[in-house]
C-alpha cells in the first residue's frame, strides 16, 4: 500500500472542496490520512483537515475542522484512480 501516495492525492484533489462548508478552502498542511481498511485495490480511510476562511481584506478569518471517509481503488502501481465520499461534514460552530 502507498500511504504516501494517497496524502499527495488529498493534497492535490479537489475532492476536498466537497467537505468543506463556508466556502473557504482545505488547508493541506493540517490534512491527516487514516487507513482504515485495505482490501485488493480498494482503500477505505477517514481524512481530516481545516477549512482556511478569508475576509474581505484576504486575512484569514478563521478555521473549520472538517472530515470524510473515502473509498480510493488503486490502479496496479498503487495510484488512486477513483475516490468515493463515504460520508463526511464540517464543524461548524
Amino acid at each position: 500500500m502507498q500511504a504516501k501516495a494517497i496524502v499527495e492525492f488529498f493534497q492535490q484533489t479537489p475532492a476536498l472542496a466537497r467537505l468543506c462548508s463556508q466556502n473557504g478552502w482545505p488547508d493541506s498542511d493540517s490534512l491527516q490520512v487514516e487507513i482504515l481498511k485495505e482490501d485488493a485495490g480498494t482503500v477505505f480511510c477517514n481524512v481530516t483537515f481545516d477549512e482556511i476562511l478569508m475576509e474581505g481584506a484576504g486575512c484569514v478569518a478563521g478555521r473549520v475542522s472538517c472530515w470524510g471517509r473515502y473509498r480510493l481503488r488503486l490502479d496496479a502501481t498503487g495510484r488512486v484512480i477513483d475516490a468515493r465520499l463515504m460520508a463526511g461534514e464540517a464543524e461548524v460552530g
